[in-house]
Protein backbone atom coordinates (compact mmCIF):
# COMPACT_ATOMS: atom_id res chain seq x y z
CA UNK A 1 0.00 0.00 0.00
CA UNK A 2 1.66 3.24 -1.12
CA UNK A 3 2.41 5.72 1.57
CA UNK A 4 1.93 3.32 4.45
CA UNK A 5 5.00 4.46 6.36
CA UNK A 6 4.37 8.12 5.66
CA UNK A 7 0.80 7.73 6.88
CA UNK A 8 2.07 6.17 10.06
CA UNK A 9 4.07 9.31 10.75
CA UNK A 10 7.46 7.63 10.64
CA UNK A 11 10.35 9.68 9.30
CA UNK A 12 12.90 8.03 7.03
CA UNK A 13 16.48 8.72 8.08
CA UNK A 14 19.85 7.02 7.80
CA UNK A 15 21.63 5.51 10.77
CA UNK A 16 23.69 7.47 13.27
CA UNK A 17 23.29 10.73 15.13
CA UNK A 18 21.22 13.57 13.77
CA UNK A 19 22.74 16.66 12.23
CA UNK A 20 23.13 18.26 15.67
CA UNK A 21 25.07 15.30 17.01
CA UNK A 22 22.21 14.10 19.21
CA UNK A 23 20.77 10.62 19.44
CA UNK A 24 17.35 10.11 17.91
CA UNK A 25 14.95 7.22 18.46
CA UNK A 26 15.02 4.99 15.39
CA UNK A 27 14.08 1.46 14.44
CA UNK A 28 15.99 -0.96 12.24
CA UNK A 29 13.37 -1.57 9.61
CA UNK A 30 12.19 -4.14 7.08
CA UNK A 31 8.89 -3.41 5.30
CA UNK A 32 7.90 -7.10 5.29
CA UNK A 33 8.86 -8.07 8.85
CA UNK A 34 5.84 -8.79 11.07
CA UNK A 35 7.96 -8.12 14.14
CA UNK A 36 8.86 -4.67 12.84
CA UNK A 37 5.19 -4.13 12.04
CA UNK A 38 4.29 -5.06 15.60
CA UNK A 39 6.65 -2.43 17.00
CA UNK A 40 5.46 0.20 14.55
CA UNK A 41 1.82 -0.61 15.32
CA UNK A 42 2.54 -0.02 18.99
CA UNK A 43 4.08 3.34 18.19
CA UNK A 44 0.99 4.29 16.19
CA UNK A 45 -1.32 3.13 18.99
CA UNK A 46 0.67 5.16 21.51
CA UNK A 47 0.56 8.28 19.34
CA UNK A 48 4.34 8.53 19.08
CA UNK A 49 4.94 7.36 15.50
CA UNK A 50 6.30 10.76 14.54
CA UNK A 51 9.04 10.38 17.16
CA UNK A 52 10.46 7.18 15.62
CA UNK A 53 12.76 7.36 12.61
CA UNK A 54 13.03 4.55 10.09
CA UNK A 55 16.52 3.05 9.87
CA UNK A 56 16.72 1.12 6.62
CA UNK A 57 19.47 -1.41 7.18
CA UNK A 58 19.94 -5.03 6.18
CA UNK A 59 20.51 -7.77 8.72
CA UNK A 60 23.86 -8.55 7.09
CA UNK A 61 25.09 -4.98 7.46
CA UNK A 62 27.99 -4.96 9.94
CA UNK A 63 26.75 -1.68 11.39
CA UNK A 64 23.65 -3.40 12.77
CA UNK A 65 25.81 -6.00 14.48
CA UNK A 66 27.61 -3.27 16.41
CA UNK A 67 24.38 -2.37 18.23
CA UNK A 68 22.66 -5.78 18.21
CA UNK A 69 24.94 -8.84 18.36
CA UNK A 70 22.10 -10.90 16.85
CA UNK A 71 21.95 -8.51 13.85
CA UNK A 72 18.16 -8.73 13.67
CA UNK A 73 15.22 -6.45 13.03
CA UNK A 74 13.58 -4.85 14.78
CA UNK A 75 16.26 -3.18 16.81
CA UNK A 76 15.29 0.09 18.46
CA UNK A 77 17.83 2.78 19.23
CA UNK A 78 16.49 4.94 22.03
CA UNK A 79 17.04 8.68 22.17
CA UNK A 80 19.77 8.15 24.78
CA UNK A 81 21.70 5.76 22.52
CA UNK A 82 20.63 2.43 24.03
CA UNK A 83 19.82 -0.51 21.73
CA UNK A 84 16.72 -2.59 22.53
CA UNK A 85 15.65 -5.92 21.05
CA UNK A 86 13.53 -7.91 20.30
CA UNK A 87 9.90 -6.96 19.65
CA UNK A 88 8.40 -7.65 23.13
CA UNK A 89 11.07 -5.48 24.76
CA UNK A 90 10.76 -2.75 22.13
CA UNK A 91 6.99 -2.66 22.45
CA UNK A 92 7.11 -2.39 26.21
CA UNK A 93 9.61 0.46 25.93
CA UNK A 94 7.37 2.28 23.44
CA UNK A 95 4.48 1.76 25.83
CA UNK A 96 6.37 3.79 28.42
CA UNK A 97 6.32 6.85 26.15
CA UNK A 98 3.41 9.15 25.43
CA UNK A 99 0.09 9.69 27.15
CA UNK A 100 -2.21 7.25 25.32
CA UNK A 101 -3.72 4.34 27.28
CA UNK A 102 -1.13 1.67 27.92
CA UNK A 103 -0.97 -1.51 25.82
CA UNK A 104 0.61 -3.43 28.70
CA UNK A 105 -1.91 -3.59 31.55
CA UNK A 106 -0.70 -3.10 35.13
CA UNK A 107 0.14 -6.09 37.30
CA UNK A 108 -2.73 -8.50 37.62
CA UNK A 109 -4.81 -10.96 35.57
CA UNK A 110 -5.31 -8.57 32.63
CA UNK A 111 -1.56 -8.16 32.23
CA UNK A 112 -0.93 -11.90 32.28
CA UNK A 113 -3.65 -12.40 29.69
CA UNK A 114 -2.18 -9.75 27.39
CA UNK A 115 1.29 -11.26 27.72
CA UNK A 116 -0.07 -14.76 27.10
CA UNK A 117 -1.81 -13.58 23.94
CA UNK A 118 1.35 -11.82 22.81
CA UNK A 119 3.35 -15.02 23.29
CA UNK A 120 0.81 -17.15 21.42
CA UNK A 121 0.58 -14.71 18.51
CA UNK A 122 4.38 -14.41 18.39
CA UNK A 123 4.37 -18.20 18.24
CA UNK A 124 2.30 -18.04 15.05
CA UNK A 125 5.02 -15.84 13.56
CA UNK A 126 7.84 -17.97 14.94
CA UNK A 127 6.32 -21.03 13.24
CA UNK A 128 5.40 -19.26 10.00
CA UNK A 129 8.49 -17.30 9.04
CA UNK A 130 10.92 -20.24 8.91
CA UNK A 131 8.24 -22.47 7.38
CA UNK A 132 7.98 -20.11 4.43
CA UNK A 133 11.72 -20.41 3.88
CA UNK A 134 11.70 -24.20 4.19
CA UNK A 135 8.85 -24.56 1.70
CA UNK A 136 11.12 -23.14 -0.97
CA UNK A 137 13.85 -25.74 -0.42
CA UNK A 138 14.09 -29.33 -1.75
CA UNK A 139 11.47 -31.40 0.03
CA UNK A 140 12.86 -34.48 1.72
CA UNK A 141 10.93 -36.50 4.32
CA UNK A 142 12.43 -34.65 7.28
CA UNK A 143 11.67 -31.21 5.86
CA UNK A 144 8.10 -32.16 4.90
CA UNK A 145 7.51 -33.44 8.44
CA UNK A 146 8.96 -30.29 10.00
CA UNK A 147 6.85 -28.01 7.79
CA UNK A 148 3.71 -29.94 8.75
CA UNK A 149 4.63 -29.63 12.43
CA UNK A 150 4.92 -25.85 12.17
CA UNK A 151 1.65 -25.59 10.24
CA UNK A 152 -0.01 -27.61 12.98
CA UNK A 153 1.22 -25.14 15.60
CA UNK A 154 -0.35 -22.28 13.67
CA UNK A 155 -3.64 -24.15 13.32
CA UNK A 156 -3.77 -24.88 17.06
CA UNK A 157 -2.99 -21.26 17.92
CA UNK A 158 -5.75 -20.06 15.59
CA UNK A 159 -8.17 -22.46 17.28
CA UNK A 160 -7.18 -21.14 20.70
CA UNK A 161 -7.80 -17.54 19.64
CA UNK A 162 -11.10 -18.54 18.03
CA UNK A 163 -12.25 -19.89 21.37
CA UNK A 164 -11.75 -16.50 23.02
CA UNK A 165 -12.53 -14.23 20.07
CA UNK A 166 -15.58 -12.80 21.82
CA UNK A 167 -13.30 -11.29 24.47
CA UNK A 168 -10.96 -9.49 22.05
CA UNK A 169 -11.08 -5.70 21.96
CA UNK A 170 -10.03 -3.01 19.51
CA UNK A 171 -6.23 -3.37 19.62
CA UNK A 172 -6.08 -2.04 23.16
CA UNK A 173 -3.44 -4.50 24.43
CA UNK A 174 -0.12 -5.84 23.26
CA UNK A 175 -1.76 -9.24 22.84
CA UNK A 176 -4.34 -7.88 20.40
CA UNK A 177 -1.74 -5.85 18.50
CA UNK A 178 0.46 -8.92 18.09
CA UNK A 179 -2.46 -11.09 17.04
CA UNK A 180 -3.47 -8.58 14.39
CA UNK A 181 0.06 -8.58 13.00
CA UNK A 182 0.20 -12.38 13.04
CA UNK A 183 -3.06 -12.77 11.14
CA UNK A 184 -1.90 -10.12 8.70
CA UNK A 185 1.29 -12.07 8.11
CA UNK A 186 -0.67 -15.22 7.31
CA UNK A 187 -2.67 -13.30 4.72
CA UNK A 188 0.50 -11.68 3.39
CA UNK A 189 2.70 -14.75 3.03
CA UNK A 190 0.24 -17.68 3.01
CA UNK A 191 -2.82 -16.46 1.07
CA UNK A 192 -3.21 -19.98 -0.33
CA UNK A 193 -3.81 -21.32 3.20
CA UNK A 194 -7.15 -19.81 4.27
CA UNK A 195 -7.70 -19.74 8.03
CA UNK A 196 -11.01 -17.87 8.27
CA UNK A 197 -13.37 -20.78 7.58
CA UNK A 198 -12.14 -22.62 10.69
CA UNK A 199 -12.23 -19.43 12.81
CA UNK A 200 -15.24 -17.30 11.83
CA UNK A 201 -15.36 -15.31 15.07
CA UNK A 202 -11.66 -14.51 14.86
CA UNK A 203 -12.10 -13.59 11.20
CA UNK A 204 -14.88 -11.15 12.11
CA UNK A 205 -12.69 -9.58 14.79
CA UNK A 206 -9.77 -9.23 12.36
CA UNK A 207 -12.01 -7.66 9.71
CA UNK A 208 -13.09 -5.07 12.27
CA UNK A 209 -9.67 -4.14 13.61
CA UNK A 210 -7.80 -4.22 10.28
CA UNK A 211 -9.16 -0.76 9.56
CA UNK A 212 -7.90 0.71 12.83
CA UNK A 213 -4.82 2.92 12.66
CA UNK A 214 -2.21 0.56 14.23
CA UNK A 215 -2.81 -2.04 11.50
CA UNK A 216 -4.09 0.14 8.66
CA UNK A 217 -1.01 2.34 8.79
CA UNK A 218 1.54 -0.47 8.96
CA UNK A 219 0.50 -2.78 6.11
CA UNK A 220 3.52 -4.92 5.03
CA UNK A 221 5.02 -4.62 1.56
CA UNK A 222 7.52 -6.73 -0.32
Amino acid sequence: MPGVIAEAGFVSQSAGLNLRGRYVMKIAFSPASPYVRKAMACAVARGIADKVEIWRIGTTDPVLKTVNPLSKVPTLMTDDGMALYDSPVICEYLDSIGSAPGLFPPAGPARWKALQQQALADGILDASQPRRREIGLPQDEGRVSWIALQKGKVDMAIAAFEAEADTLGDLTTIGEITLGCALGYLDFRFPHEPWREAAPKLAAWYARVSGLAPLAQTVPVG
